[in-house]
């Protein structure tokens, strides 16, 4: 498959949580709290770490995590579960802070609350510039608005007959394709922004996907869009398998788990949303050469055909371990059962709310239970806070502002640019995502490095 730069934006859900004898904490003041030991080192509440990523407070008092460029799957599930990880830290120090107080911040990997407010998982695939953005975006569609059979997160559906959906972020869409970023939520964002070299790169920003707990769900949404992207760019034709109305599919889908519902083309055939998805992943292996891809991309490869083996057939013993749909379903159909409930019950929604607290250890005890299937080693994650993927330039951005704590500089940071507070240092602009050194940041470190040793430079 063609080389790739992607990485997730995930947003958190923040509460605070009281026993009574205090007053509760709102989102606003729970998300000061969390943010607070970063403020007190000299930042703020938008800062970029040691291993490339971006820790800042979005709109609406959401904790979000950005990670560093990656090229890498292995990397892409790294730095998620490492920013999942440094918030959960933060979150235990703001509650030793607020022991005693009767409140208790906690932190939600999910995309909605109960008061029906969303926020989002976002991806960004980074694309050469070389078709028509447009024609691009439009053929896609059909793809990501199908795709929450495979990768959707789950969730209860409130209003109605109580039934679990694919996808918690499907009735939130408004708008297939749009440029719109606070005014609707389309599938699929074209906002030029590369944050690249302009002429030769454009990123593709998707907002429709789930947040996952299932590493091999975060895996395979991955390696699925990198797969369907490299043919396109390889000249796939998939202009045919538009859909008629997309708004409308992607809430019919969404309905219940299990359902395969017939969909309506533009040109007025009709397929199910799973010969939709085979279909889709002939077409792309047609083009796109996989005999030399990675055991983590040939394993997701081979899940998703069981995901929709499972989704067709109506038995997901195949998938319960790793799709995040079918072990939430697993866990709500063993509670109903010894409950004798059905799924409004209030003690079925708390597993809901748990299964996506970070704050919580239910998913470590899922993961070390063989309940669901952990693809990131322990060990990798700890290095994977602190140090950033090395086949990007996020290797570059990640050393310097290690070495700018370390040495106690100030340095303006952000995805293109480093900037040392010394008038002798050049403004680096990062424009290929590939990179992996660059001079000018080379020079920034001498600098520190001098500083440091009391050492002046006449270069």
């Amino acid at each position: 498959m063609n080389r790739r730069i992607f990485g997730i934006e995930t947003e958190y859900g923040i509460m605070s949580a009281g026993d009574g004898s205090a007053p509760v904490l709102d989102a606003e003041q729970s998300a000061r709290l969390l943010f607070d030991p970063l403020v007190k080192m000299g930042r703020s509440t938008n800062v970029f770490w040691r291993n490339g990523g971006r820790l800042y407070l979005d709109v609406g008092a959401h904790p979000e995590f950005a990670t560093a460029e990656c090229d890498r799957v292995e990397d892409l599930l790294i730095q998620v579960r490492a920013g999942q990880e440094l918030f959960a830290e933060l979150a235990t120090i703001a509650n030793e802070s607020l022991e005693g107080s009767g409140n208790k911040i906690h932190l939600f990997s999910t995309n909605e609350d109960a008061e029906g407010n969303s926020f989002g998982c976002h991806e960004n695939y980074m694309l050469r510039r070389n078709r028509n953005f447009r024609e691009v975006a439009d053929a896609l569609v059909s793809f990501f608005v199908t795709r929450q059979i495979v990768t959707g997160s789950g969730h209860i559906h409130r209003e109605g007959k109580p039934r679990m959906g694919y996808s918690p972020r499907a009735m939130y869409m408004d708008d297939p394709i749009s440029a719109a970023t606070t005014s609707s939520r389309p599938i699929i964002n074209t906002r030029d922004e590369p944050l690249a070299d302009p002429g030769e790169y454009r990123r593709m920003h998707v907002i429709v996907g789930d947040t996952n707990v299932s590493e091999s769900s975060t895996a395979l949404k991955a390696v699925m869009s990198h797969l369907i992207l490299s043919a396109v760019e390889n000249g796939v034709r998939i202009s045919d398998l538009a859909l008629k109305d997309p708004m409308r599919v992607i809430r019919e889908i969404d309905d219940q788990v299990g359902s395969n519902v017939t969909v309506e083309l533009e040109n007025g055939k009709t397929m199910t949303a799973v010969e939709l998805q085979r279909e889709l992943k002939r077409r792309a292996l047609a083009l796109v050469d996989v005999s030399d891809a990675d055991e983590l991309t040939l394993r997701m490869l081979d899940l998703w055909d069981r995901a929709l083996d499972a989704v067709e057939s109506g038995d997901f013993t195949g998938v319960e371990t790793e799709l995040d749909w079918a072990i939430k379903k697993r866990l709500f159909d063993r509670l109903v059962e010894r409950l004798g409930t059905n799924l409004r019950d209030p003690r079925v929604l708390r597993l809901e709310l748990a299964y996506h607290d970070i704050t919580g250890d239910l998913q470590r005890r899922l993961e070390e239970s063989g309940q669901m299937v952990r693809l990131t080693n322990p060990r990798d994650v700890e290095v994977g806070k602190v140090v950033p993927p090395k086949t990007t330039r996020a290797h570059i951005r990640g050393n310097v502002i290690a070495a700018a704590e370390d040495y106690r500089r100030d340095l303006a940071v952000d995805w293109l640019h480093l900037r040392l507070d010394d008038n002798r240092a050049p403004n680096v602009i990062l424009s290929d995502p590939f990179a992996v050194s660059d001079e000018g940041a080379d020079r920034i470190l001498e600098l520190m490095r001098e500083q440091s040793t009391g050492v002046e430079s006449f270069a």
